[in-house]
């Protein structure tokens, strides 16, 4: 019985994790100026062909998904599937909130983004202190660190700027707001961690 609290709390966690972790991504879409670069990807997409940023969001993850299932030939844990389809669907719902506007102002602009880059960081502690699986693209990172035995950070940034150029090439907001996620995301998560449960 205890077992299964525990086990029920941890997706609890999780969830709760992603849940905040979306809502800081449509702060950072809508405050105008820039944002993660796998978001420059999915705007840029929505832009090029239609369908909402979320859809793209799922989309982008199930070929990410797949790719890291083949080079590491197993089946990918249910929590990344899971984040996937639940951050998509939050992103589409949340960006629906007819309160979040992009401000007027360009200092209004920027602590919106700062707030989501914050929001953004503590969602991923919450979800990561869970332990029931990374996401999609943390999945490929992990699976191409295995594979080539580079550094983490060698192939974290490899793949970021790919997908940055790709988005960029489509039409995404690439901007100061950008760089701001860039250096700031991974500081924000690792003091995130600790405070969610996390090493």
């Amino acid at each position: 019985m205890a077992y299964k609290y525990i086990s029920w709390l941890r997706w609890g966690i999780y969830f709760a994790g992603l849940l905040v972790m979306s809502f800081g991504i449509v702060l950072t879409i809508k405050a105008g100026v820039g944002c993660a670069p796998w978001d420059v990807l999915h705007i840029g997409l929505h832009r090029q062909f239609g369908l909402t940023i979320g859809l793209w969001s799922i989309i982008v993850g199930v070929a990410v998904l797949a790719a890291s299932s083949l080079l590491m030939k197993r089946l990918p844990q249910l929590g990344a599937f899971l984040n996937m389809v639940t951050v998509g669907v939050l992103i589409d719902l949340l960006m629906m909130i007819p309160q979040l506007q992009t401000p007027v102002s360009p200092l209004e602009r920027y602590a919106m983004l700062l707030a989501g880059i914050a929001v953004s960081g503590y969602g991923m502690g919450i979800y990561i202190s869970a332990g029931v699986g990374a996401g999609p693209r943390d999945s490929l990172m992990l699976a191409l660190t295995e594979l080539t035995g580079w550094k983490v950070a060698h192939i974290r940034i490899g793949m970021e700027a790919l997908v940055l150029l790709a988005g960029w090439l489509l039409g995404g907001p690439v901007s100061l707001g950008t760089l701001l996620f860039c250096v700031m995301i991974g500081s924000v998560t690792g003091l995130a961690l600790p405070h969610a449960g996390g090493r």
